[in-house]
């Protein structure tokens, strides 16, 4: 699905599986959802486990949305576009279905913009230096009231690759509330700037939690009927205005004291 009014990205699906047969090897399934369900089941339920040799930056965070599980449920699958998600571009089903015991099994693919530091881009193919795209893996399961997702990214990943597991469920303090516990893993096999690469990949990671979450609020509060807060650009612009008025303000206040002390000169 492309979001209306968003630029479109072509996803041309033999280029991802060229670039999906670069990432060791996970996205083995795509072309055979038949085959799929197991593979995604067992890989959401295992920890992730570092490809030997290569050094792994680990990152992890709880976090609460003051909204049900039901709710977030919801709002998961239409938190896209959102102020703080400008950078997704697509989301396309690649597979879904309900499982025997009633779990929803979901494969997505995403496109984003992906700026690459600057230092970095002559490291990668012009056409993916600025766009990338993930693979997002998800069950949800109503009876026990959780949903796992798995994402990560299938563009450039011998260079950096970034895989984040979150966990949804009800928050045990109040069950009107969602906690989410989000798990990230970012390694990179390139010698020599492998430490660079994490380390820039963890940063950003770092920020973009905010923005996830704030992305939340901002989708459960349309969807609640509430307004929904202001965004921080949003937020900057009124400062900005604000400022500008009150420099305009100022300046007109300065000009008529200087006129008016000019005017006693000559009295």
């Amino acid at each position: 699905m492309v979001h209306p009014g968003m630029s479109m990205v072509a996803t041309d699906l033999e280029h991802v599986s060229h670039v999906a047969s670069q990432s060791n090897g996970k996205l083995a399934n795509v072309s055979r959802p038949e085959n799929a369900t197991n593979s995604l089941m067992r890989q959401l339920e295992t920890a992730y486990v570092g490809i030997a040799g290569t050094m792994v930056k680990y990152f992890s965070c709880i976090g609460v949305l003051k909204s049900s599980w039901d709710q977030v449920f919801i709002a998961f699958w239409q938190r896209y576009p959102n102020p703080y998600s400008n950078h997704v571009l697509t989301e396309d089903i690649v597979f879904r279905e309900v499982t025997p015991d009633n779990r929803l099994i979901s494969r997505r693919l995403l496109t984003k913009t992906s700026r690459a530091p600057r230092w970095a881009e002559h490291y990668l193919p012009v056409h993916m230096a600025r766009c990338a795209y993930i693979m997002e893996d998800s069950i949800v399961d109503p009876q026990a009231r959780t949903m796992t997702t798995m994402t990560w990214n299938i563009s450039h990943a011998r260079l950096m690759s970034v895989e984040e597991r979150c966990v949804y469920r009800v928050n045990q303090e109040n069950g009107n509330w969602t906690q989410i516990k989000r798990e990230a893993w970012i390694s990179s096999s390139l010698y020599g700037l492998s430490r660079a690469f994490q380390e820039f990949g963890l940063a950003r990671f770092k920020s973009s939690v905010t923005k996830t979450m704030k992305g939340f609020e901002y989708v459960l509060a349309k969807m609640q009927g509430e307004t929904p807060s202001k965004t921080l650009a949003e937020t900057a612009k009124e400062a900005k205005e604000k400022a500008r008025e009150t420099a305009l303000a100022a300046t007109e206040k300065a000009k008529g004291l200087a006129s008016q002390a000019q005017k006693k000169q000559y009295v």
